[in-house]
């Protein structure tokens, strides 16, 4: 018999309150304690992955071991949990859709009216239930997103509803995270907001079993009493989670607020084991007391919403806690970068990374940072277009290929050193059709990347359409750019370096993926590392 437990975690009032960092810390606290548990999320618009949305729209889109597009979250939970997230643990709204239709198109449901209940309540519960399934987990928690109330956001809660009438209350158990804003002009915390959200959630049948409240002040134990008597739950089923210094501080004040024993108590789960985070706070003390500083400069196209590159920034701060050092991000928009005005904007800057991307817009922007920081000595990392960017500099300022370019950005090149991949040539179709997921690649023994790894063979995530060229390899390795990582299947160039730069790296993967706090990834750390023996010159 199936014994995995299921957590769902509910957000009202408004949306950012940060439902994933709750259930990330959550989870966390609970492996600590030596179950076994993993996050998945309930995403309610109707796109079937966010790989066709735009950075602004939603954010970066994060990319699984099993090529999975997926909501930013799941980073969080691969960042606090160190285990890899699939296609499983994010479902949306369009994805369930279009299941449901296609069984409809098939004749599975022959003769019935396909409607919401119970066709798409019962596809929600199928996949919901699709890790708890696999025998893998104690405890499987499960965000869903947007807020109680909106009407995207109905069937999950009715899927969340019929789940715990058929599983038992010991079973299947909702966490509702609320807002308990503080009135300047009053003086005061008002319960009234989140009074309402419980009530809406109420409406539709699932009445909360814990209330996480965010605030920016003491929730004290009359408003305690007062948000338990009207919300329909325990006193100690009220937890407040006040704003945090960092994202990682979370797990250690949600133990002291006893969330974790709280839950376990409610799944009737021992809770004798107590969580030690000893790696975690080590990290945190690293983290929080750096011995130096150094200064990076993230160039991209994105750069208003800093969310675009989450996992970058994310990856900065492991890499800067392995190397006690903190790591300031300048932003850079490469649309605001010239060839004329490049020495001024990256002026003073211990090392500049040029951020994936797509389309032509401000590629000669990251183009002249490149060549800035090259010929200047300053540690460069390149990520997708960013190594893309890096061939096409080299390719035009060293080889002298004035017209080299990237088949993405204009048509009929005289010199497409970066081509679209031969798979792609017949794609017509957006979504879910890139290059996806993980995929190996040897290392040149004498390198950077090698030094980084300590490994000549390494599996890093992708998402791309186009690649190196291979027929200008001959001629770019001659002049100083050398391919120091290769597919062995494909014979794809995935990372290139100059050996007689200070550290100057291009990957065409994704190392920022799968960077955690226990594992900050090798290169960034090899990297910050460099930039900060820059910083000492």
């Amino acid at each position: 018999m199936n014994n995995t437990k299921y957590v769902f975690v509910t957000g009202g009032v408004t949306s950012s309150l940060g439902k994933g960092i709750i259930a990330a810390s959550l989870a966390k606290l609970l492996q600590e304690r030596g179950y076994s548990v993993t996050i998945q999320k309930l995403d309610p618009y109707i796109n079937i992955d966010p790989g066709t949305l735009n950075p602004y729209e939603h954010g970066e889109c994060y990319v699984t071991d099993d090529g999975a597009e997926t909501d930013l979250d799941l980073g969080h939970y691969e960042r606090f949990l160190n285990i890899p997230t699939s296609q499983a643990n994010n479902v949306t709204t369009g994805r369930i859709y279009q299941s449901v239709i296609n069984k409809e198109r098939k004749g599975e449901f022959l003769g019935k009216t396909v409607q919401i209940i119970p066709h798409i309540t019962d596809e929600i519960k199928n996949r919901i239930q699709i890790l708890g399934n696999t025998g893998d987990y104690d405890i499987v928690i499960t965000e869903i997103g947007g807020t109680v109330g909106d009407i995207e956001s109905l069937p999950y809660v009715e899927a969340v509803r019929q789940m715990q009438w058929e599983l038992g209350d010991n079973n299947a158990i909702v966490i509702h995270l609320t807002l308990v804003p503080y009135l300047a002009a009053a003086g005061e915390l008002k319960t009234k907001p989140t009074q309402h959200s419980v009530k809406t959630l109420m409406q539709s049948g699932v009445s909360p079993n814990i209330l996480v409240c965010r605030s920016e002040h003491e929730i004290n134990d009359s408003i305690k009493r007062k948000l338990a008597l009207f919300c329909n739950v325990k006193k100690q089923d009220v937890i407040q989670s006040l704003d945090a210094e960092t994202i990682y501080d979370v797990p250690n004040l949600m133990f002291k607020e006893g969330l974790d024993r709280v839950v376990l108590e409610k799944l009737e789960l021992s809770s004798e084991k107590q969580p030690e985070l000893e790696a975690w706070n080590e990290f945190l003390s690293r983290h929080k007391n750096p011995k130096s500083t150094v200064e990076i400069g993230l160039v991209g196209k994105y750069v208003e919403l800093h969310d675009s590159y989450k996992s970058i920034t994310e990856a900065f701060i492991h890499a800067g806690a392995a190397n006690q050092t903190k790591v300031k991000v300048r932003w850079i928009h490469s649309e605001s970068l010239t060839p004329e005005n490049a020495a001024n904007k990256l002026q003073g800057l211990n090392g500049l990374l040029v951020a994936p991307g797509f389309g032509d817009r401000g590629i000669e922007g990251k183009i002249a940072a490149v060549q800035y920081v090259r010929e200047n000595n300053i540690p460069f990392l390149g990520i997708c277009l960013g190594m893309q960017m890096a061939v096409i500099e080299y390719s035009r300022n060293v080889l002298g290929l004035e017209k080299a370019n990237s088949t993405e950005m204009a048509k009929g090149l005289q010199h497409p050193v970066i081509n679209l991949m031969e798979e792609q040539k017949d794609v017509t179709e957006k979504g879910g059709t890139m290059r996806l997921g993980a995929w190996d690649c040897e290392i040149t023994k004498d390198s950077k990347v090698y030094e980084a790894y300590k490994s000549d063979l390494i599996s890093e995530r992708h998402r791309h359409r186009y690649e190196y060229n291979n027929d200008y390899k001959e001629q770019l390795e001659a002049a100083g750019l050398k391919s120091t990582g290769i597919n062995p299947k494909t014979g794809l160039v995935e990372t290139v370096e100059i050996p007689t730069h200070p550290w100057f790296v291009g990957v065409q993967y994704h190392p920022e993926y799968k960077s955690t706090v226990l594992n900050p990834h090798p290169l960034f750390v090899s990297f910050i590392k460099a930039a900060l023996q820059q910083s000492k010159k």
